[in-house]
């Protein structure tokens, strides 16, 4: 999820002036778990190399590192001193460390999957690294995923930029893709609530039976 105050045209004057390191710290800061629109600055530096200002494959390389590098650290901090904030912050909203360790469990389970689709959704970019380290995932595994995850990532976003650059205006791209997002995002909470919901009932059902 970007920063209201971080306009288009305030990343686009960053990038024509830093180039390459713009993008390279935007998108590790924003998987280091800072709320930065690394998407955006993604898609700005695909659309200056399809215009010629700056090369495809050092944009698509500093995002892939970025990425990385962002994530990797994002996972250590979260390894090392996510939990006892994570019990700090669910003590103010009355979540109880049992409750924190069941759905630790459960991320657990999907840790993998998370990582490497994290990517794709603004709000699990930035927080699925730390989460990964506070569910103490593997590094050894967190790491392959997160690499693919990346690549993968900066792929479709630093591609999609270069060509369709060529045919619709940033602005328009930049909507269509944050569209996406809002629209994956509102599926991936109706993939894990309804459930949820559907098992509270039963519960309810059956404590009521008996």
């Amino acid at each position: 999820m970007s920063l209201e105050l971080i306009s288009l045209e305030n990343i686009q004057e960053v990038a024509h002036t830093y180039g390459y390191w713009a993008i390279f710290l935007g998108i590790l800061l924003e998987n280091l778990g800072i709320p930065l629109p690394g998407e955006t600055v993604t898609l700005v530096g695909g659309f200056l190399a399809g215009s010629d200002e700056l090369n495809f494959w050092l944009v698509l390389s500093d995002a892939i590192i970025g990425a990385v590098i962002g994530g990797t650290c994002g996972y250590w901090i979260g390894r090392v001193s996510g939990w006892p904030f994570l019990v700090k912050v669910g003590s103010i909203f009355r979540i109880s460390e049992v409750r924190l360790m069941s759905i630790k469990d459960q991320f657990s389970q999907n840790a993998a999957k998370a990582v490497f689709f994290g990517r794709f959704l603004a709000l699990l970019r930035v927080f699925a690294a730390p989460l990964a380290g506070i569910a103490e995932m593997p590094f050894g595994k967190f790491f392959l995923y997160n690499f693919l995850g990346a690549v993968a990532w900066a792929s479709l976003m630093v591609t999609l930029a270069f060509f369709a650059g060529k045919i619709v205006s940033l602005e328009q791209l930049v909507a269509w893709v944050g569209q996406f997002a809002i629209a994956a995002l509102l599926i991936l909470a109706a993939l894990i609530v309804v459930p949820l919901w559907i098992e509270s009932r039963q519960v309810k059902k059956v404590s009521g039976e008996e």
